[in-house]
Parts: C-alpha cells; sequence; structure tokens
C-alpha cells in the first residue's frame, strides 16, 4: 500500500512563497543593474578606442573614414612626410600614444611586433600571438576593424588601424587593447556584493518570516488543536481571539458555530431525556394493564384494549407535538409582511369555538411586522388553547396585538389561578408544567412551541400577572428594519437647541 505523503505545513508555505518573490525580486533588480553598469563599461571603453582613430586620422585614409567624434584637441597630429618609412612614423605614434591603465598597444611591421610603449602604466600584448594572428587576418583588406579576443591574457577589446606610406613596401598596423576584465572588475565586484548582501536579506527574511508566519498562524494551530480535542461528550472548548485582523474574526466565528452547536446538543440530550421520560408512563401503564387483563374477561379485555389506545393516542400527539417543536426551532420559517389587524382577526374567528369561554379581541394593532404568518397564528392559537385548559370554565378570555416603535405584541389574557413568578421561566421548557391543573392532558410541549416560533422571529414570550387575578401570555416581536428610530446626528441637536432657545 502506497504512503500518503505527508502534508506541507501551510507555514512552511507561505514561507517559502516569500522567498521565491523576495529571490525573484533581488534576482531581476540585480541583474537589470549589473546589464546597466555593464554596458556602460563597456562603452566607455568602446569611445576610449575609437578615440585612437581621431588621434591617427591623418595616417591614412581608410582611418579618417572610420573616425568618429571630433579628433582630440590636445594631441598634436602627426604627419607622415616627416617620416621616411612605415617603421619610424609608428615607433613615433607608439611613444605619443601612451597607454592608460588596463590598456596595451603595439605597432606591427608586415605582421611582426615591431614597437610597444616604453611607459610601464599598461600591460604588454606583444607576445600575444592569438590577437596577433586576428588583428592581421582582420586588416588585411586595409580597413580598421574593432573586435572582442578572448586570449591566454583575458578578455580583450580591441581596435586594428592599418597604416601605410607611399614609397615605403611595408605594412603597418596600429593596435590597441583593452582588458574587460580589469575594466568591469569594479561592477564583477559590486555585482558580487550585491549577490551576498541578497543572500543575507533572504536569510533574515527566512528568519524574520519564520516566526511571523508562525506567530500570525498560531490562531490556526489553536484552532486545529481545539478541533481535535472537541468530541461529542465535551464542547465547552473555545478559541480566544487576539487582535481585529481576519483570522481573529475566524476565531470568533469558529466560537459562536460551537456555541450553537452546544446549544444544539444539549437540545438534542434534553430532548431525549424528556422523551425517554414521558415514554415511561405510558409504556409502564399499557404493559401493566397488560400483564393483569384477564383474557377470559370480556370486560377486562376491553378496559384494557380502551387503556392502550388512549395511551397510545397520547404517545401520538407527544409525536406530532415533538415534530411540531423540531420544525419551529429548526428557523425554516419564510419571512414576509404580516398584517397584524388581519392577523388578530383570524385568530379571534378561530378562537370563538373553543368552548367553555368568552372569548374577547380586546386591542386590534395598525401596520406590519415581519415573519411567518402561519407560525405566528400557530403560536397564538396555542396560548389560547392553553389558557383554555388552565382557566375555569366560563371565565372570560382576552386576545389582543399591539405595534409600536419597540416591535409588536401579541397577547392572551385569562382570569384564572395565574403563574406563580417563580414558575414563570419553567412553564417554557420541555415536558414542564406548572404546579396547577396536572389532570389537564397534553405533551407538555405547547408553550416550548411557542417560545421556539418566538425565538425564531427574533423575540420572545413572557408571562405577567393580570389585574384581578390570571395571567396574560405576550409574544414579543422585533420592530422591522423600517420601524427603527433614525439616530440624531449631533449637528440635528445643535440645529433644535437653537430652534428651541
Amino acid at each position: 500500500m502506497a504512503r500518503t505523503p505527508r502534508p506541507v505545513p501551510a507555514r512552511v508555505r507561505i514561507l517559502a512563497a516569500i522567498l521565491a518573490v523576495a529571490c525573484v525580486g533581488l534576482a531581476i533588480v540585480g541583474s537589470v543593474t549589473f546589464l546597466v553598469q555593464r554596458e556602460q563599461a563597456l562603452s566607455g571603453i568602446n569611445e576610449r578606442l575609437e578615440a585612437q582613430v581621431d588621434s591617427l586620422q591623418a595616417v591614412s585614409a581608410d582611418a579618417a573614414e572610420g573616425a568618429q567624434g571630433a579628433p582630440a584637441a590636445t594631441e598634436e597630429k602627426l604627419d607622415k612626410d616627416d617620416f621616411s618609412s612605415i617603421d619610424g612614423y609608428l615607433n613615433a605614434v607608439v611613444a605619443r600614444l601612451v597607454p592608460a591603465r588596463n590598456e596595451a598597444s603595439l605597432a606591427l611591421v608586415d605582421g611582426v611586433p615591431r614597437w610597444v610603449p616604453a611607459t610601464l602604466s599598461g600591460f604588454d600584448i606583444s607576445k600575444n600571438q592569438q590577437l596577433i594572428d586576428r588583428v592581421v587576418d582582420e586588416t588585411a583588406d586595409g580597413g580598421t576593424k574593432r573586435g572582442t579576443a578572448v586570449t591566454d591574457q583575458g578578455s580583450l577589446r580591441y581596435i586594428a588601424i592599418p597604416v601605410s606610406m607611399e614609397g615605403d613596401p611595408g605594412q603597418g598596423l596600429y593596435v590597441r587593447a583593452v582588458d574587460l576584465g580589469a575594466e568591469l572588475q569594479p561592477v564583477t565586484f559590486a555585482m558580487t556584493t550585491y549577490v551576498i548582501a541578497a543572500v543575507a536579506v533572504l536569510f533574515a527574511i527566512g528568519i524574520v518570516g519564520w516566526f511571523v508566519t508562525g506567530r500570525l498562524l498560531s490562531p490556526i494551530r489553536h484552532l486545529r488543536e481545539t478541533a481535535d480535542a472537541i468530541s461529542i461528550s465535551d464542547l465547552s472548548r473555545r478559541l480566544e481571539p487576539h487582535g481585529n485582523d481576519d483570522i481573529s474574526d475566524l476565531s470568533r466565528t469558529v466560537n459562536s458555530m460551537l456555541d450553537r452547536l452546544e446549544d444544539s446538543v444539549d437540545g438534542q440530550r434534553q430532548l431525549l431525556d424528556d422523551v425517554r421520560h414521558e415514554l415511561k408512563t405510558p409504556i409502564t401503564i399499557v404493559r401493566g394493564h397488560l400483564e393483569l387483563m384477564n383474557p377470559q374477561d370480556a370486560a377486562d379485555v376491553a378496559s384494557a384494549r380502551d387503556i392502550g389506545i388512549a395511551e397510545l393516542d397520547r404517545l401520538t400527539r407527544l409525536v406530532e407535538d415533538i415534530d411540531l417543536l423540531a420544525t419551529a426551532e429548526a428557523d425554516s420559517s419564510t419571512v414576509a409582511a404580516v398584517d397584524l389587524a388581519s392577523l388578530t382577526a383570524r385568530v379571534g374567528e378561530l378562537v370563538a369555538v373553543i368552548p367553555g369561554h368568552t372569548w374577547t379581541i380586546e386591542a386590534m394593532a395598525d401596520g406590519d411586522t415581519s415573519g411567518d404568518q402561519d407560525r405566528l397564528l400557530q403560536a397564538w392559537l396555542q396560548l389560547a388553547d392553553n389558557a383554555a385548559k388552565y382557566t375555569p370554565a366560563g371565565s372570560p378570555i382576552e386576545i389582543g396585538s399591539a405595534h409600536d416603535f419597540e416591535g409588536a405584541r401579541l397577547w392572551v389574557r385569562d382570569h384564572g389561578p395565574g403563574i406563580p413568578p417563580e414558575e414563570r421561566t419553567r412553564i417554557f421548557r420541555r415536558f414542564d408544567r406548572a404546579h396547577v391543573k396536572r389532570s389537564v392532558g397534553g405533551s407538555g410541549l405547547g408553550l416550548a412551541i411557542v417560545e421556539a416560533i418566538a425565538k425564531g422571529h427574533g423575540g420572545h414570550c413572557t408571562v405577567t400577572d393580570t389585574p384581578g387575578g390570571g395571567a396574560t401570555f405576550t409574544i414579543h416581536l422585533p420592530p422591522t428594519e423600517a420601524e427603527l428610530p433614525v439616530p440624531v446626528r449631533a449637528g440635528d441637536v445643535v440645529l433644535q437647541r437653537e430652534a428651541a432657545g
């Protein structure tokens, strides 16, 4: 079985990318700088060699035709008429045109080295047979030649100027050469220094980048460690966001996700515990009656059958209520504008058929709220049904709605025994009831469903006392965006004060 390659850490990939970009950038800058400096140095060498043509332009027509630029003003021109031979003339030329540092000059007669400068400022090329043979061959047609020769003395940039004289059959040749290696040594040294500095910079970037990326990626590493430590039995681990960057936002988002996940798991555990508890009673009842039932006694069989069917019906209602609660907690509502007056009127029509009480619409709000009309209708009817079950027969029950800048309120007001203050929070839990009229049937999920629907709309449900006795259940819904008050700007406050003054 092939071994899966170990993944490359993000820290290494990021640092490698940074170093690669920095290396490419330094290489481009260094190369461009080196080429520019090298071209400048070569241009200077070419200008110095071309100056030799200006100095010898009076020697021959070919040299004059190949001259570029003005003759040197400080050099006195040599006149061939003052010399009787090429040899003498070239001797004077070599003596007059002293080579500078890293330069060399040589006079040839019929291809044989004849004169070299007497000074020691340059270097000697009289024994460089490679260069001599090359310039002799190139100038065989009598024209001035320029070029670069790679010899044992290094790379030499040269210019070769043929010299002839009437009455002298000899063929003269004046050669001027520049050592490219020596001339380009400052450029090469600068480039070497740049390369060393670039390597040092890359090394520094690598060290600093290693620590910086490690610090930046530490929240992600912590995130991974936290994710590894989280299990279904322990969802309490959280990240500690630091700063105000994208990674900190990611940590806060993950913490929020873990909060929701923990709440969901806790809710599921509580639901399973409650369902398990609620199922025990009907199962025990049915099993007990079946075990005690006398199959020979028809009345006993019929009684056990009725009890079993009643308990199964209660289990069916329990399952339906659990499914309804799960749907309400899933927050799958369709948000739309809900007309509060129409919703109130519809609830009044539906609750009017619930027997045993006198139903009255106490108030009807104007305006709209944002939510799912079917869900809100379901929650409101659940409160009404709950009030009808837990209040004495014949007592009046009022419903109503209100709407202001704080949002919408939907209430059901009864005149029964009321809810003790210490139990007003507990009654919204699953399978929980207040300690009043426990004989009333039901799954104990009605108010939990109402609370889930209210939370799904961004609101909540509360219980308060009814004046004269009883309980008032109210669904509070938040204001829509259009209803939110417009913030007063500081300039508006000043203008209002000035107007009031």
